[in-house]
This record gives C-alpha cells, sequence and structure tokens, in this order.
C-alpha cells in the first residue's frame, strides 16, 4: 500500500505536491468514489481517477541522456523542432526531461516519468552538483575566475558560489574553456554568469549531473539508471547547503 499522492506522481499524472492539490480539490476518485484526504493509501488494483480520467499506473523509469545540439528539451514542440523524446521511440511510459538544457546546449540531462523524483531534483534547495565544460571568447582571468568562485549577480540576485577552473586557452581564436560546477538551475544561468564577467559563452556543455557522466554516451545516446543511481540523486537532493 502507497500513498494516493505518491502513485499519482509515480504514475506521471504531476508532482506529489501537485497530486495532493488535485485531492483536495476533490478531482481524484478511487474506486469510483471521490477522495479529498491526503491520507489515503492505495493498493495496485485499486482504480484511480482524475477528472474521471483513468490513471494508466507505470513503473517508473530513470534515463541519463547525452542531449545532442538543436534539440528542444521537451516532449513536443509547436514548431516541429527536434525534442528530447524522440531519441526514446521504444520507451511506452510517458517520460519527461528533469530540468531544461538549451536548444544549443549539449550533455547530461535525466529523464523520468516519476514526477516526484523529478519535483525533488528541481527543487530549489536541491544540492546536486552540475559540472560544465564552458568554450568561452576570450582568455579567461584569474580576476574572473574568482569573481565566479564567488558568486555573480545576475537577474539581480547573486549566484552561490562555483567552482571553477581553467581547461585551456587559445590565444590564436583567443577562446578558453572552463569548468564550471553549480548545484543551481537558475534559466540560462551559466550563460549569463560568463556574460557577467565579461566572456559570452560559444559552446557549452553539461558533462555531468551529479556523479552521472555522459562520458561513454554519444551524442543522443541514452541509458537506464541503475538502482543505486537513483537512490544517490535522491540523497544528495536531500542535502541543503
Amino acid at each position: 500500500m502507497e500513498r494516493l499522492q505518491k502513485v499519482m506522481a509515480h504514475a506521471g499524472v504531476a508532482s506529489r505536491r501537485k497530486s495532493e492539490e488535485l485531492i483536495k480539490e476533490g478531482r481524484v476518485k478511487v474506486n469510483g468514489e471521490t477522495v479529498t484526504e491526503l491520507g489515503k493509501q492505495v493498493s495496485h488494483s485499486d482504480k484511480i481517477e482524475v477528472d474521471d480520467i483513468p490513471v494508466e499506473r507505470e513503473e517508473p523509469v530513470y534515463f541519463l541522456m547525452n542531449k545532442p545540439r538543436n534539440t528542444i528539451t521537451a516532449v513536443a514542440d509547436d514548431k516541429g523542432r527536434r525534442v528530447v523524446t524522440d531519441f526514446f521511440p521504444m520507451i511506452e511510459q510517458r517520460i519527461y526531461p528533469i530540468g531544461r538544457l538549451d536548444y544549443d546546449t549539449t550533455g547530461a540531462l535525466i529523464l523520468t516519468n516519476d514526477g516526484d523524483f523529478a519535483q525533488q531534483l528541481m527543487h530549489p534547495k536541491n544540492m546536486v552538483k552540475k559540472t560544465y565544460i564552458a568554450k568561452v571568447k576570450g582568455i579567461v582571468t584569474k580576476k574572473a575566475i574568482r569573481q565566479l568562485e564567488k558568486g555573480v549577480v545576475i537577474d539581480k540576485r547573486k549566484t552561490a558560489p562555483a567552482k571553477t577552473k581553467i581547461i585551456s586557452t587559445d590565444i590564436q581564436k583567443d577562446t578558453t574553456m572552463v569548468e564550471l560546477i553549480i548545484h543551481e538551475g537558475r534559466n540560462h544561468q551559466v550563460k549569463k554568469m560568463f556574460d557577467a564577467v565579461g566572456y559570452p559563452v560559444k559552446k557549452l556543455t553539461r558533462e555531468a549531473y551529479g556523479n552521472l557522466s555522459v562520458k561513454g554516451l554519444n551524442s543522443g545516446e541514452w541509458r537506464e539508471l541503475k538502482h543505486h543511481e537513483v537512490n544517490q540523486l535522491r540523497e544528495l537532493s536531500k542535502k541543503e547547503g
């Protein structure tokens, strides 16, 4: 037996918090009876409906993908552009990406049908580190590195301290390769951070999400996460700075 909102989240209906709101609003039925109490326990044989639409329960699945360039981090696009779920034609579950990577950004992306897990990883207090490799215009100075490490102001708010190191420089092409490790997930954060210190990003990849690296995965390839990897992400996301 499991709590109703947890089962709904695992089925991909919504996050656990949103599922709780649906229950409170009287939009959920179990075996034909409306449920408004959050403590309701259900078994696998119970019939669940949301707005009179049966909930198809799915086993939770978790994937790590090496997202290619020119791909939308979504399950559909009204302009007909390629989306990340296009790379999972054989997966029957209704998976979706956790968080976003820009259209031209590549690298580690997690997809799942577990709404509760997704909500946990996207929570503002989530401390799972994300490792980025950025190719930026200009030869980055030690002063700029120190600024990034202390935090810079973007969108009127200072970023959390980041771990930063220069990987290589190309004086002829006037570019620098920089590794940046952050745990926040603000909109266009990495690009804005480099803009703030005067080094526009020319190319960006997320090399790792937590301890999950995309090494060994070609662009567009993915693999299913192992049980211990999922548990590790859950534990990391509970930690607060």
